[in-house]
Protein backbone atom coordinates (compact mmCIF):
# COMPACT_ATOMS: atom_id res chain seq x y z
CA UNK A 1 0.00 0.00 0.00
CA UNK A 2 2.68 2.98 0.55
CA UNK A 3 4.57 1.84 -2.72
CA UNK A 4 1.13 2.35 -4.31
CA UNK A 5 0.69 5.41 -2.41
CA UNK A 6 4.36 6.77 -3.63
CA UNK A 7 3.59 6.11 -6.97
CA UNK A 8 0.42 8.01 -7.01
CA UNK A 9 2.00 11.20 -5.20
CA UNK A 10 5.25 10.52 -7.99
CA UNK A 11 3.02 10.67 -10.64
CA UNK A 12 0.70 13.65 -9.43
CA UNK A 13 3.86 15.58 -9.19
CA UNK A 14 5.12 14.81 -12.33
CA UNK A 15 1.84 16.03 -13.83
CA UNK A 16 1.68 19.15 -11.73
CA UNK A 17 5.64 19.87 -13.08
CA UNK A 18 4.54 19.43 -16.33
CA UNK A 19 1.25 21.66 -16.14
CA UNK A 20 3.67 24.44 -14.71
CA UNK A 21 6.35 24.24 -17.64
CA UNK A 22 3.07 24.74 -20.19
CA UNK A 23 2.06 27.55 -18.14
CA UNK A 24 5.27 29.38 -18.67
CA UNK A 25 5.72 28.13 -21.70
CA UNK A 26 2.51 30.27 -22.57
CA UNK A 27 3.85 33.26 -19.74
CA UNK A 28 6.60 34.16 -22.36
CA UNK A 29 6.42 37.37 -24.46
CA UNK A 30 7.08 35.61 -27.50
CA UNK A 31 4.97 32.77 -27.09
CA UNK A 32 1.71 35.50 -26.05
CA UNK A 33 2.45 36.99 -29.07
CA UNK A 34 1.69 33.88 -30.88
CA UNK A 35 -1.76 33.57 -29.05
CA UNK A 36 -3.07 37.08 -29.20
CA UNK A 37 -2.26 36.50 -33.01
CA UNK A 38 -4.32 33.52 -33.52
CA UNK A 39 -7.20 35.29 -30.94
CA UNK A 40 -7.09 37.75 -33.71
CA UNK A 41 -6.88 35.40 -36.77
CA UNK A 42 -9.74 33.23 -35.24
CA UNK A 43 -12.18 36.35 -34.54
CA UNK A 44 -11.44 37.83 -38.13
CA UNK A 45 -14.12 38.26 -40.82
CA UNK A 46 -13.95 35.96 -43.63
CA UNK A 47 -15.14 37.01 -47.18
CA UNK A 48 -14.39 33.12 -48.38
CA UNK A 49 -12.43 35.14 -51.18
CA UNK A 50 -8.99 33.75 -51.14
CA UNK A 51 -7.44 36.60 -52.24
CA UNK A 52 -8.58 38.90 -49.90
CA UNK A 53 -8.45 36.77 -46.76
CA UNK A 54 -5.22 35.71 -47.67
CA UNK A 55 -4.02 39.14 -47.68
CA UNK A 56 -6.01 40.14 -44.60
CA UNK A 57 -4.85 37.24 -42.68
CA UNK A 58 -1.01 38.06 -43.38
CA UNK A 59 -1.35 41.04 -42.54
CA UNK A 60 -2.03 39.62 -38.70
CA UNK A 61 0.45 37.00 -39.27
CA UNK A 62 3.13 39.87 -40.93
CA UNK A 63 2.55 41.87 -37.49
CA UNK A 64 3.21 38.73 -35.30
CA UNK A 65 6.42 38.10 -36.89
CA UNK A 66 7.24 42.17 -36.51
CA UNK A 67 6.21 42.02 -32.71
CA UNK A 68 8.44 38.76 -32.02
CA UNK A 69 11.36 40.64 -33.72
CA UNK A 70 11.27 43.48 -31.65
CA UNK A 71 11.19 41.25 -28.47
CA UNK A 72 14.36 39.45 -29.93
CA UNK A 73 16.17 43.07 -30.34
CA UNK A 74 14.75 44.01 -26.73
CA UNK A 75 15.52 41.28 -25.19
CA UNK A 76 18.32 39.17 -27.20
CA UNK A 77 21.72 38.80 -26.86
CA UNK A 78 23.10 37.40 -29.99
CA UNK A 79 23.86 39.87 -32.85
CA UNK A 80 23.15 37.33 -35.60
CA UNK A 81 19.97 36.87 -34.91
CA UNK A 82 18.79 40.60 -34.32
CA UNK A 83 20.17 41.77 -37.59
CA UNK A 84 17.91 38.32 -38.69
CA UNK A 85 15.24 40.00 -36.62
CA UNK A 86 15.90 43.47 -38.04
CA UNK A 87 15.64 42.08 -41.58
CA UNK A 88 12.16 40.19 -40.63
CA UNK A 89 11.07 43.68 -39.79
CA UNK A 90 11.99 45.97 -42.50
CA UNK A 91 10.78 42.83 -45.11
CA UNK A 92 7.43 42.29 -43.58
CA UNK A 93 6.51 45.91 -43.06
CA UNK A 94 7.01 46.55 -47.02
CA UNK A 95 4.44 43.17 -47.65
CA UNK A 96 2.25 44.81 -45.03
CA UNK A 97 1.70 47.57 -47.18
CA UNK A 98 1.39 45.72 -49.81
CA UNK A 99 -1.19 43.81 -48.44
CA UNK A 100 -3.25 46.81 -46.91
CA UNK A 101 -2.95 48.77 -50.58
CA UNK A 102 -4.37 45.49 -52.32
CA UNK A 103 -7.39 45.35 -49.23
CA UNK A 104 -8.09 48.92 -49.68
CA UNK A 105 -9.07 48.20 -53.71
CA UNK A 106 -10.04 44.65 -53.28
CA UNK A 107 -13.74 43.61 -53.30
CA UNK A 108 -14.00 40.09 -52.72
CA UNK A 109 -15.08 37.94 -55.80
CA UNK A 110 -17.16 35.06 -56.84
CA UNK A 111 -16.78 32.21 -56.87
CA UNK A 112 -16.14 31.94 -53.05
CA UNK A 113 -13.96 28.74 -52.19
CA UNK A 114 -14.84 28.48 -48.13
CA UNK A 115 -12.35 25.69 -47.93
CA UNK A 116 -9.56 27.66 -48.14
CA UNK A 117 -10.27 29.22 -44.72
CA UNK A 118 -10.16 25.80 -43.67
CA UNK A 119 -6.84 25.09 -44.64
CA UNK A 120 -5.20 28.12 -43.42
CA UNK A 121 -7.10 27.19 -39.83
CA UNK A 122 -5.32 24.38 -40.14
CA UNK A 123 -2.35 25.92 -40.85
CA UNK A 124 -2.01 28.08 -37.91
CA UNK A 125 -3.32 25.00 -35.94
CA UNK A 126 -0.58 23.16 -36.94
CA UNK A 127 1.92 25.71 -36.67
CA UNK A 128 0.84 26.43 -32.82
CA UNK A 129 1.09 22.46 -32.12
CA UNK A 130 4.71 22.45 -33.39
CA UNK A 131 5.29 25.43 -30.84
CA UNK A 132 3.65 23.94 -27.90
CA UNK A 133 5.84 20.62 -28.53
CA UNK A 134 9.24 22.88 -28.50
CA UNK A 135 11.23 22.88 -25.11
CA UNK A 136 11.61 27.27 -23.98
CA UNK A 137 14.93 27.38 -23.02
CA UNK A 138 14.00 30.72 -22.14
CA UNK A 139 16.96 32.28 -23.93
CA UNK A 140 15.46 34.74 -26.09
CA UNK A 141 17.95 34.10 -29.37
CA UNK A 142 17.25 30.13 -29.33
CA UNK A 143 13.26 30.80 -28.71
CA UNK A 144 12.91 33.60 -31.03
CA UNK A 145 14.85 31.13 -34.08
CA UNK A 146 12.47 28.20 -32.89
CA UNK A 147 9.07 30.19 -32.88
CA UNK A 148 10.20 32.13 -35.89
CA UNK A 149 10.85 28.44 -37.86
CA UNK A 150 6.80 27.43 -37.21
CA UNK A 151 5.68 30.86 -37.51
CA UNK A 152 7.47 31.14 -40.97
CA UNK A 153 6.54 27.33 -42.16
CA UNK A 154 2.46 28.82 -41.48
CA UNK A 155 3.43 31.66 -43.85
CA UNK A 156 4.51 29.42 -46.55
CA UNK A 157 1.82 27.05 -45.93
CA UNK A 158 -1.20 29.52 -46.47
CA UNK A 159 0.46 31.31 -49.28
CA UNK A 160 0.93 27.40 -50.99
CA UNK A 161 -2.38 27.28 -50.22
CA UNK A 162 -3.63 30.80 -52.12
CA UNK A 163 -1.48 29.67 -55.16
CA UNK A 164 -3.39 26.36 -55.32
CA UNK A 165 -6.86 28.43 -54.85
CA UNK A 166 -6.25 32.23 -55.46
CA UNK A 167 -6.94 34.17 -58.91
CA UNK A 168 -5.17 37.39 -58.18
CA UNK A 169 -1.79 38.02 -59.72
CA UNK A 170 -0.68 40.71 -57.32
CA UNK A 171 -1.69 38.28 -54.38
CA UNK A 172 0.08 35.33 -56.19
CA UNK A 173 3.46 36.84 -56.98
CA UNK A 174 3.50 37.95 -53.19
CA UNK A 175 2.55 34.67 -52.42
CA UNK A 176 5.63 33.15 -54.07
CA UNK A 177 7.77 35.95 -53.10
CA UNK A 178 6.80 34.84 -49.68
CA UNK A 179 7.47 31.04 -50.11
CA UNK A 180 11.25 31.98 -51.45
CA UNK A 181 12.36 34.56 -48.53
CA UNK A 182 10.93 32.59 -45.93
CA UNK A 183 12.15 29.15 -47.07
CA UNK A 184 15.85 30.70 -47.26
CA UNK A 185 15.22 32.27 -43.90
CA UNK A 186 14.20 28.88 -42.30
CA UNK A 187 17.44 27.36 -43.40
CA UNK A 188 19.57 30.24 -41.87
CA UNK A 189 17.57 30.11 -38.30
CA UNK A 190 17.91 25.77 -38.41
CA UNK A 191 21.57 26.99 -39.10
CA UNK A 192 21.88 29.12 -36.09
CA UNK A 193 20.34 26.57 -33.96
CA UNK A 194 22.49 24.04 -34.51
CA UNK A 195 25.71 25.98 -33.92
CA UNK A 196 24.22 27.94 -30.78
CA UNK A 197 22.04 25.72 -28.96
Amino acid sequence: MPILSLLVLVSLFSACKDHDMDDMKHDTPLMKIMMDMMTQMDAQAKTQDPDHDFAAQMVLHHDAAIKMSEEELRAGSNQEMKTIAQDVITKQRAEITQFNSFLSSHQPTQPLVPQFNQIQKTNMDRMMAASNARTMTMRTDVDYAQMMIDHHQAAIDNSEALLQHGRNATMRQLAQAIIADQRQEIGVLQNWLTRNR
